[in-house]
């Protein structure tokens, strides 16, 4: 009976035992997930296939989650400017690249990701295109693709009127004359593609650089008024839509026969009028004058992924940067929506499935083929720069300034504001 007690309380503690391991074998299978947070900003289609790409990272990684936060632009930017100073942001995160001198001046906004080499493959980039993405030594974030804007031209409306594709400033307002009384405009640009392109104009106009060396506005007054003037004309004889009523869908309708928009903007802008059977083409960055070649067109990354400086978890944050850039299916999936990969394994999977076709890819060889374009400084995108240049405008637009006060005034704003040296 001894015996036999023994060997029940050694059956019994044996039990247990496998009782244990098994509940710790159960916990290790239940053990919880890292979870990392991702955001991006765009249309339907861009969040259509990120999301789809993000539910093949987690198959491949089924210890990593990841929580997904997206909008369009506008409440992207200003739900991340918020973010970002309140140190909430998304461990990984598409940003624009004006956001590196304005969140990261000296290198320490976002995570160096010289820290994660090891696992982002950073070897499919030049030095150059890196550059773009480091600040003060510190690499915040890599570029996703190259941007420029392009002047997009409705070939068929045109042909319509008897006029060629424009190749001077002078064209545009030919057009206006032809095409204001049915409704149309020959051209048309959101708030910073019409600031933009009237810089363009002033630049070739003076052959002077709107900033300095120094990042620092470098025109007088009068310069000033070059651009004013330009907007202004280009508004009051119907050449585009004043930007406060510019509507996309108008391209799609044929109201507006052409556009100014950035290269990854393409599909978003035309994918629906090439449908139609309209032939939009593509102008070089160097039209309207041939013989100041590139002048005042710039280039820049057409937006970039970073890492958080504060994630908690930066090798799975790493892992999903690296797939972000060059896995296939990422590639695949993505296609030429934000530009032309310039991670050499995504280009790669895109030209053996012979997705390197369309109005995007079309505007990125113009894009590429041009003379060299100057970098775009990051200041040149800042919002309340080309807010007080509408402004100065509208001022004219409506007569309650004339050009010498307008331009006077639009200097001063610009200088309170430390942007003049």
């Amino acid at each position: 009976m001894r015996k036999l007690f023994f060997r029940s309380l050694g059956a019994m503690a044996a039990a247990v035992c496998l009782v244990s391991c098994g509940d710790k074998a159960v916990v290790q299978s239940q053990k919880p997930k890292t979870e990392i947070t991702l955001s991006w900003w765009g249309n339907d289609a861009r969040t259509e296939y990120t999301i789809d790409a993000v539910e093949i990272f987690e198959e491949l990684h089924p210890d990593i989650k990841v929580k997904c936060s997206y909008s369009e632009w506008s409440g992207y930017e200003a739900r991340s400017r918020v973010q970002m100073i309140s140190d909430t942001e998304a461990d990984v995160m598409q940003i624009n690249f004006s956001w590196l001198d304005e969140y990261s001046p000296d290198g320490n906004g976002y995570y160096d990701l010289s820290k994660v080499s090891d696992i982002v493959d950073l070897s499919a980039y030049s030095q150059q295109v890196l550059g773009f993405g480091t600040q003060n030594g510190v690499l915040n974030a890599v570029p996703i693709a190259m941007n420029a804007e392009t002047v997009y031209i409705n070939k068929t409306i045109y042909d319509r009127y008897g006029l060629d594709v424009p190749t001077t400033w002078d064209d545009i307002f030919t057009a206006a004359k032809a095409m204001r009384d049915d409704g149309i405009y020959p051209l048309a640009g959101a708030s910073k593609a019409l600031w933009l392109y009237s810089m363009t104009y002033a630049e070739q106009t003076t052959g002077k650089s709107f900033l300095d060396a120094d990042s620092k506005i470098a025109y007088s007054p009068e310069e000033l008024g070059i651009m004013i003037g330009f907007y202004s004309k280009l508004v009051e004889e119907k050449a585009v839509p004043q930007i406060e009523y510019f509507e996309r869908i108008n391209i799609d309708s044929g109201t507006y026969a052409g556009a100014v928009a950035w290269v990854s903007d393409a599909e978003n802008y035309f994918g629906g009028t090439i449908q139609d059977g309209s032939n939009v083409v593509t102008l070089d960055q160097t039209a309207y004058s041939p013989d100041r070649s590139g002048e005042g067109w710039y280039a820049k990354p057409a937006t970039l992924y970073a890492i958080s400086k504060n994630t908690e978890h930066p090798q799975e944050a790493a892992m999903l940067l690296d797939f972000l850039l060059s896995n296939r299916d990422m590639a695949v999936l993505q296609g030429v929506e934000k530009g032309i990969p310039i991670n050499e394994k995504a280009l790669e999977a895109l030209d053996e499935e012979g997705l390197l076709s369309g109005i995007q890819y079309e505007a990125s060889l113009k894009m590429d083929s041009t003379v060299p374009l100057s970098v775009l400084d990051p200041v040149i995108e800042k919002s309340d720069l080309y807010d007080a240049f509408y402004d100065a405008c509208n001022l004219v637009i409506y007569g309650r300034a004339d050009l010498q006060e307008a331009s006077q005034q639009l200097y001063q704003v610009y200088k309170d504001g430390g942007y003049i040296g």
